[in-house]
């Protein structure tokens, strides 16, 4: 696992500048709130929003970006005045915490934009209960999210603005359907359904702490979108949870709140979770419960008590996800991975499409974003493939097919890569043969993913090729040819079946 996290793939340092930035931006909202005055929960207000404002937007341009982190308050304030003024009102602010995780979740419809909104709509829900916010403090929380919002944006798109343009991010749900067939109006079925169960059941262990399971479910729906994805990601909340308090246990404890160690090891935190996000959700929840564990510290309340409490309520909020992915409108992991795969696809297509455009001289023509969108669209078919690849899962025919379908996409990858890096030299030239294999490929994709095309996809010959370009594209055939096995599998045996 650790060779996993820390010797990952970081093409760009890109992993490495997100966490430098992260600390830097939420220290100094940390450090301007102090500066304003605030107390310690107006610094900890700020501080947790200008985390959620570097962590959660993910537009594809900095400009969408700038759009998105200016509406975090607009639509965070609001939440956050609603929760105060529901505090000494347990069954309605319930109620009014059961609507801000359906809408969240709903509002993933809308792509990315709709995602940071929706997790920062209920994380500041979330927070409020967290601080136990009243209406009497409510200006100060106010001028603290909105100080750290433009502190963070201030080194976001200012200090340290490396982002000109990003792929576009795919949406945590694959799109399709309408209604009840539109997998993000299910999902914002079963995490309603799921944080009912976490809310009832967390508040019979605990009517101080029940949030905490809330918690639970809303971050388990999170970037998931089938049940398996859900059954593996609540697997490795728990898992980082208990890892968590373990470290806990043995680094906060000792400190008994001491401003100065304490502030050390939550700067060491912030890194831990932007930099292993993108790899380990196991150790990003590490980080996170280290995080909150030194939170309580500051505020006085940590005891190994709490810790026992946090497991039981983490445990009682991944049930109810575990639940209402199983029971409430179950979206499969068949459907969902095999959408993803139709979209790195045609993905591929275009990929190869424009690279051959290039190649030929068509002006203005640049395939390498279409490489970047495909590299995103792959680490999605990784993670709805995810329970599928398990050492755990006991259908070891459809685990060994499933491997083979993302080694053949990687392969794909590769040589998608290959070739475009080739289009990009000035010196390429096109060949006849270039356009015919292009063509190949089109057709193999068409015939993957059911459109109108020849029922088998053929195999390229095995001739010597010497054009670089050309080596590529017939690479690309060959494993476009070896999918067509794995991704039509009877349905009886389906590849992707959960």
């Amino acid at each position: 696992m650790l060779k996993r996290v820390f010797l990952a793939p970081d093409p760009g340092r890109t992993r490495l500048r997100f966490a430098a930035r992260a600390v830097l931006g939420i220290g100094l909202a940390v450090v301007v709130c102090s500066l304003a005055g605030h107390s310690l929960v107006g610094a900890v207000t700020g501080g947790l929003a200008a985390l959620l404002a570097l962590f959660t937007v993910t537009d594809a341009t900095v400009r969408g970006q700038a759009v998105t982190t200016a509406l975090l308050p607009v639509v965070g304030l609001p939440v956050l005045a609603f929760a105060a003024t529901l505090h000494d009102h347990p069954v309605a602010r319930g109620l009014a915490f059961l609507a801000v995780v359906g809408a969240g979740v709903y509002a993933r419809r809308w792509g990315p934009r709709g995602h940071s909104l929706g997790v920062f709509a209920f994380m500041t829900f979330f927070v409020a209960q967290f601080l136990h916010a009243t209406t009497d403090r409510l200006p100060e929380l106010y001028a603290a999210v909105l100080l750290s919002v433009l502190t963070a944006s201030g080194v976001r798109f200012g200090l340290w603005c490396y982002e000109r343009r990003l792929p576009p991010a795919p949406a945590p749900a694959a799109p399709g359907g309408t209604g009840l067939a539109r997998v993000t109006t299910r999902q914002a079925l079963q995490a309603t359904a799921g944080a009912a169960f976490a809310l009832v059941v967390g508040a019979a262990v605990s009517g101080e702490r029940w949030y905490w399971a809330v918690g639970a479910t809303w971050w388990i729906f999170v970037n998931t979108a089938s049940r398996g994805e859900t059954v593996v990601r609540g697997f490795r909340r728990v898992l980082g949870t208990v890892i968590g308090i373990g470290l806990g246990l043995l680094l906060v404890a000792p400190l008994h709140g001491a401003v100065v160690p304490t502030a050390a090891l939550l700067t060491v935190c912030v890194f831990g979770i932007f930099y292993t996000a993108a790899v380990s959700y196991t150790w990003m929840m590490l980080w996170v419960t280290l995080l909150a564990e030194l939170l309580y510290g500051l505020l006085g309340v940590f005891t190994p008590d709490l810790l026992a409490l946090r497991f039981t309520e983490t445990a009682v909020g991944t049930l109810g996800a575990l639940l209402a992915v199983l029971l409430v409108l179950p979206v499969t992991t068949h459907a969902t991975t095999d959408a993803w795969i139709r979209r790195a696809l045609r993905c591929v297509h275009a990929c190869t499409a424009e690279a051959a455009a290039r190649l030929a001289g068509a002006p203005g023509i640049d395939p390498a974003p279409r490489v970047a969108e495909l590299e995103h669209l792959l680490a999605r078919v990784r993670l709805s493939a995810a329970p599928l690849v398990h050492p755990l899962n006991p259908m070891a025919g459809r685990r060994r097919r499933a491997r083979r379908v993302l080694a053949l996409l990687d392969d794909c990858a590769r040589e998608i890569r290959g070739l475009v890096a080739v289009a990009a030299d000035p010196e390429a030239s096109h060949a006849a043969r270039l356009a015919a294999a292009c063509w190949r490929v089109e057709s193999a994709v068409r015939a993957l993913t059911g459109g109108d095309a020849p029922d088998l996809v053929a195999r390229p010959a095995h001739t010597p090729v010497t054009e670089p370009a050309l080596a590529h594209l017939h690479g690309l055939e060959h494993a476009l040819a070896e999918l067509a096995g794995p991704l039509r599998t009877p349905p009886g045996s389906r590849l992707v079946g959960a």
